[in-house]
């Protein structure tokens, strides 16, 4: 089971938000600081994300990711990427993949023409409340089945998701272990993400053999390590 500890950055700082509220912020400094921390302690990949470019703000996030991406160990990005320029870009600043969300609901055209260029580089980015898909960082909800478009991306060829229960989101709140399997029956290697709060979860998650797990609020919190989460994969 592959983990990916994970770097929020909004304006220019590595943050954690609660259910992905921007009101309810946990600010955790200099996310280049954390992304080196995550390296010093052995990540083998890091999970980092624009939430202003999410929230639909623009805040030089590309620079951030450069620092970041010239630390050695590949980085799967994701946020605000809504348009083929703004994924050609993610990548030009370092980014070894990718992970679209609302673009692939609103313009499925871009998701469709991202994996003819980039294949297995491009992930989905299933973010779901109730079954539904939610969009632009999370503030709506879409009209769209969350298993559903998994089937429908899996169709087009993309292999990777990144499914996220934002009801649970930074709450150390349990992983939602049973709708994340389920998720894995549209085909796709499931990279689980929201509510980890301790190894249990790692072993709940590695027990039913899913792909990987974004590690947020828990490695900061230190209710995590990232030595002893290897020890459980």
């Amino acid at each position: 089971m592959k983990l990916y500890p994970a770097i929020d950055v909004l304006g220019g700082r590595a943050v954690r938000l609660l259910y992905g509220k921007r009101d309810q912020v946990t600010d955790y400094g200099d996310p280049v600081d954390c992304a080196k921390r995550w390296v010093d302690e052995g990540a083998e990949i890091l999970h980092v994300v624009d939430l202003s470019g999410a929230f639909g703000e623009a805040d030089g996030f590309e620079k951030v990711l450069e620092r970041i991406a010239k630390l050695g160990v590949p980085v799967q990005s994701g946020g605000g990427l809504r348009s083929m320029a703004e994924i050609h870009r993610r990548f030009r600043a370092g980014a070894d993949r990718v992970v679209l969300g609302t673009v692939c609901v609103e313009h499925p055209e871009v998701l469709y023409e991202a994996v003819e260029r980039y294949r297995d580089k491009i992930v989905a980015g299933i973010d779901a409340k109730d079954g539904r898909l939610a969009v632009r960082g999370w503030t709506q909800l879409a009209d769209k089945d969350a298993f559903e478009f998994g089937c429908e991306a899996k169709a087009l060829g993309v292999t990777d998701a990144v499914f996220t229960d934002i009801g649970r989101d930074g709450a150390l709140s349990g992983v939602n272990v049973e709708e994340t399997v389920r998720m894995g029956e549209t085909g796709l290697n499931i990279i689980a993400s929201g509510g980890v709060r301790d190894l249990n979860d790692l072993r709940a998650l590695q027990a039913q053999g899913v792909y990987g797990v974004i590690l947020g609020r828990a490695l900061y919190t230190g209710a995590i390590s990232l030595r002893d989460a290897f020890e459980v994969r």
